[in-house]
């Protein structure tokens, strides 16, 4: 908001418009990362189009005058079932980006998870927002996981999100042909892309160097990494493919915090990680942006609540617009969702107040949704309200 109390983000209705305003603030290289996914973008759209293969039946006739969205999780009361999902290297969007998720979540009381790729250091992050989730990328090595845990219990971070889809990395053709890559280079494609952004230049990448120098991978390890232009032996995934349910099982023995594993699509990885006795997990196919041809999240979601305890808590990413896309998953047994994209292209149109826009967005949906569906709270919103149709067409608009 402004000084007068003003919203300069009101005509940017839904989440789509403010992807469209980013899509012109950002390079097009830098805006096609954010929003891109692997190869043929299969699993990308089938994100988008699971939801829309499901419509509502909603009910009548319901005192709906007093609404509620909130949630609790692990004796915490959040203010609705939305989180902002880890997104790496967030720097590139906005300067600080990643503080500004951290604060932003904390004044709107959603969970937050920083991602081990970002370049804002852990410690600054819980000190911002004492309830951050950290989300680490391990390689298959025990000691250098203990480096991390032992950084993270002295930063009273309560809760280890594990990435268990990235033991490799994906084929991102689309960052190739944009010339983005990680190892960051400055090609003169780069260049020109961003000498045709200039606001972008000097309100993003002028002022990060000048305030902190070339960005690093400050969360990834036990002490600051390297900088996003430095190569390293075996690359910054190194290791990855080594990671095992043994390493897990491992973990679980040595973390006595929370344990959240992220990228179950399987029911019998949804299996395994209970039987190892982690907290919760999140049904997630990284956005599209690792497997393509994988089914989308929001298919795997029922067999993957299905198959654990009831009383396990079962989180969803990928996809989400919509407040009515919130709802659908939480209907199919989502306790949480969470999203990157959208508040990225919120950061990008407007730093911390086009974030906090978005969350206005997406909680104004769900407390107009909950009413028109006929629902008092989130525990109303149940699987008879659902209806499955025919799939629509996949096109590019559903990105």
């Amino acid at each position: 908001m402004t000084t007068d109390g003003a919203n300069p983000y009101e005509h940017l209705l839904a989440v789509k418009d403010v992807e469209l305003a980013a899509k012109k603030f950002l390079p097009h290289c830098v805006f096609e990362y954010l929003r891109g996914g692997t190869e043929d973008e299969v699993t990308l759209n089938a994100n988008r189009a699971a939801f829309d293969a499901i419509a509502f039946r909603p009910r009548g006739l319901c005192d709906v005058s007093e609404r509620s969205q909130a949630v609790s999780l692990w004796g915490k009361q959040y203010a609705s079932p939305i989180g902002i999902a880890p997104t790496g290297v967030a720097g590139i969007v906005r300067h600080d980006c990643d503080a500004m998720l951290a604060a932003e979540s904390a004044r709107a009381n959603i969970p937050f998870i920083m991602s081990g790729a970002s370049n804002v250091p852990l410690e600054r992050l819980a000190d911002i927002n004492p309830d951050s989730w950290y989300q680490g990328y391990f390689p298959g090595d025990r000691e250098q996981i203990a480096k991390i845990t032992q950084r993270l219990a002295a930063a009273n971070i309560k809760t280890i999100v594990l990435t268990i889809d990235t033991c490799v990395g994906a084929n991102r053709e689309n960052n190739m042909r944009n010339h983005f890559t990680i190892p960051f280079k400055l090609s003169p494609r780069v260049l020109l892309d961003g000498m045709l952004h200039p606001a972008w230049s000097l309100q993003v990448f002028a002022k990060t160097l000048i305030r902190a120098g070339v960005p690093r991978f400050v969360n990834m390890y036990g002490e600051a990494g390297p900088m996003i232009t430095e190569s390293t032996p075996g690359g910054f995934r190194a290791g990855r493919d080594r990671l095992s349910w043994d390493d897990l099982k491992w973990l679980r023995a040595h973390w006595k915090d929370r344990l959240v594993v992220k990228g179950v699509m399987h029911p019998a990885d949804a299996q395994l990680a209970s039987d190892i006795g982690v907290d919760a997990m999140i049904v997630s196919n990284h956005g599209g942006r690792q497997l393509d041809a994988s089914i989308s999240s929001l298919q795997a979601l029922p067999d993957i609540v299905a198959q654990v305890p009831g009383s396990m808590p079962v989180f969803l990413d990928g996809g989400i617009r919509r407040g009515t896309d919130v709802l659908k998953a939480v209907a199919l047994g989502a306790k949480f969702v969470f999203m990157g994209r959208p508040t990225l292209y919120g950061a990008a149109v407007g730093e911390a107040l086009g974030i906090r826009h978005v969350l206005n967005i997406l909680t104004t949906e769900i407390d107009r949704n909950l009413a028109l569906l006929g629902c008092k709270d989130i525990a109303a919103v149940t699987p008879d309200l659902l209806q499955y149709v025919s799939p629509p067409k996949i096109n590019g608009d559903t990105k």
